[in-house]
């Protein structure tokens, strides 16, 4: 009766979705204990052991506590403009970083989408599977942590939203309130229950390949596989107007735009304008602006200006940031849906 009666069936729900999670990874093991701990609680009437018994099965299947309750209600409605409030109200953060954990949101979108192989139809956003390792643990995902746990609040509100679902368009949302563009977000992303389905190491770009050409096939051949032509690479770079650099996750330090919290076409403007020498450190090799040294830009920026095909995208961008955002959008929405086989017809927005 009252709250411990309310405990109880919350715990036998638990316990429902326990099994189905079981089921589903057809873990013969974890499904012994999901029933044991299930038995045990119908039998003494104890919410603990059901508790006890779910989460053991959750460890013995190496599946974390949101990936267990990705399992549940998933034909829940969503409310989504309730998800936008919930992600807006998150994003200003005045200890994180520049005061804001949009930029976060959107690296973690971006890496979550980026893992995308187009010849074996493998990787992408449809299934969150960073949420497991070996894929959080891949050096590119440094740092993303501190994304994931702070979407895990909101997702706990909307339980039929899925993970990859929320990773994207909490980026959406994230990339509008810094002054980018309204995009049309499309909702059918399914949650992988185990990190079965994580893709290689390797998948995502790195910032130097030790020498200019190196840098500049490497930057293709990581594109290029997902789909992507030179266009819409550079387009996608323009990403790098927010957030900064960590020594503690990439090596690198510092932020490419003195507006690290606003969406813009100033990474543009900024790689045409400044003068970029090699920055004197004991770190590797990175760029800094020759007035002052307050900002940054990567072996795999400069080769955006370094590469003629490359550098005309990158003009016409500092020239035009409508066409940037318009180019941009077309080309975020391309990389986040890469993949999904089952999204909405219509979007959201």
């Amino acid at each position: 009766p009252g709250a411990w009666g309310s405990i109880y069936l919350a715990m036998k729900r638990t316990v429902q979705i326990l099994q189905r999670a079981g089921a589903a990874l057809n873990n013969n093991g974890a499904k012994r204990m999901l029933s044991a701990g299930a038995q045990q609680a119908r039998r003494h009437g104890s919410w603990r052991l059901a508790a006890a018994g779910g989460m053991g099965a959750a460890a013995a299947m190496g599946v974390g506590f949101s990936a267990v309750t990705a399992f549940a209600d998933a034909k829940a409605k969503v409310d989504y403009a309730k998800v936008k409030d919930a992600v807006v109200k998150i994003l200003d953060e005045e200890d994180y970083d520049d005061g804001s954990i949009g930029p976060v949101l959107v690296r973690l979108a971006w890496h979550a989408s980026g893992t995308y192989d187009a010849t074996s139809k493998t990787g992408g956003s449809d299934g969150a599977t960073m949420r497991f390792t070996p894929e959080a643990e891949h050096g590119a995902n440094a740092g993303l942590r501190e994304a994931r746990l702070r979407l895990e609040p909101v997702k706990a509100q909307f339980p039929g939203l899925t993970f990859a679902d929320l990773w994207i368009l909490a980026s959406y949302i994230a990339i509008e309130e810094m002054g980018g563009p309204k995009m049309p977000f499309r909702t059918g992303r399914a949650d992988k229950p185990s990190g079965e389905w994580c893709t290689p190491d390797g998948r995502l770009p790195d910032a130097d390949k030790g020498t200019k050409p190196s840098t500049i096939a490497h930057i293709r051949a990581i594109f290029y596989r997902q789909g992507f032509n030179d266009q819409e690479i550079v387009a996608l770079s323009g990403a790098h107007a927010l957030g900064r650099c960590h020594t503690d996750r990439s090596g690198y330090t510092g932020p490419w735009s003195r507006s690290p919290t606003t969406f813009s076409n100033e990474y543009f403007r900024l790689l045409i304008d400044t003068k970029w020498v090699p920055k004197q450190w004991k770190g590797p090799k990175q760029f800094e602006n020759a007035d002052g040294g307050d900002l940054m830009m990567l072996p795999s920026d400069i080769a955006l200006i370094e590469d003629t095909d490359f550098k005309k995208w990158v003009e016409v961008y500092a020239k035009d940031e409508k066409k940037f955002f318009n180019d941009f959008t077309k080309a975020y929405v391309k990389l986040t849906e890469n993949g999904c086989q089952n999204l909405a017809k219509g979007g959201w927005f």
